[in-house]
């Protein structure tokens, strides 16, 4: 049995008038334990509300979606979401933030200094244990999503979810957080499903990429499996046969799929 089992789902919001607008039609996945999957579509074609059906925070209109032999539902500290807007609340300071999570997780199985080790070990995790004093209006925007990665972390999901995390960073910020995750996978083995509209990151981040065709009534065109052994150097991989085979698939995929759009229109 798969680890995750995305089963034929489909997803229709309600519309006006009783009419409904088909979003994700027939959506199946198997995942399994340990993997890095990236989900890469043209804007549009469900993508987000693909991580939402897993997360919990919305419903399948059909289908089903199980996480080890349980229905996913409702939400729950077994998946953690990292979103493009690190929501930290600025109120708090960045050990609070990571703590409101390892509170509500752990109150009942972890002491206080066990609470307050797990969280300076998560912090120290994405290098931020030095600012574990500071608010979220005191740090920079890559250091808010390193601290929005630990708060998720910390909850020891089963799963983590990231919607496009790096996509309002810059190039060499976002470059930095790629390689941290890459180490956090490696270190931790757990399982993370990455939303991305970045070919590169991709390619780089995971085991497969899910290809998502056009929206509406969106659905899995192809699954692309990336053959390159880990620990991963973005350097080397920028002229391994492999990397090249991949991102040219890639980038033909959605290549032929905006075309089909332009021809539509």
């Amino acid at each position: 049995m798969s680890y995750l089992k995305i089963d034929r789902v489909v997803k229709s919001f309600p519309l006006a008038g009783g009419r409904e607008a088909l979003v994700l039609d027939d959506i199946r996945l198997n995942i399994e334990k340990g993997e890095f999957i990236s989900v890469i579509g043209h804007s549009g074609c469900g993508k987000s509300t693909l991580l939402n059906l897993i997360g919990g925070l919305t419903q399948v209109t059909k289908g089903g979606i199980i996480l080890e032999g349980r229905e996913v539902n409702a939400p729950g500290p077994d998946r953690a979401i990292v979103f493009q807007n690190h929501s930290l609340l600025p109120w708090l300071s960045v050990y609070d933030n990571v703590k409101m999570g390892v509170q509500k997780v752990f109150s009942g199985t972890k002491t206080k200094a066990e609470r307050h080790d797990w969280i300076m070990e998560n912090l120290d995790l994405v290098q931020m244990a030095h600012a574990a004093d500071k608010r979220p209006g005191e740090i920079s925007g890559g250091m808010k999503q390193r601290v929005g990665i630990a708060r998720a972390l910390a909850m020891e999901p089963k799963i983590l979810l990231l919607d496009e995390p790096f996509g309002a960073l810059d190039a060499l910020t976002r470059a930095h957080l790629q390689d941290a995750v890459m180490d956090i996978h490696a270190r931790l083995k757990n399982t993370m499903i990455m939303i991305t509209h970045d070919v590169d990151e991709a390619v780089l981040l995971a085991d497969r990429i899910v290809m998502m065709t056009n929206g509406p009534a969106a659905t899995i065109g192809e699954v692309l499996e990336i053959n390159l052994d880990r620990p991963r150097d973005r350097i080397r991989l920028a002229s391994h046969p492999e990397y090249v085979r991949a991102r040219e698939a890639l980038l033909r995929f959605l290549y032929e799929r905006h075309r089909f759009v332009e021809a539509a229109e």
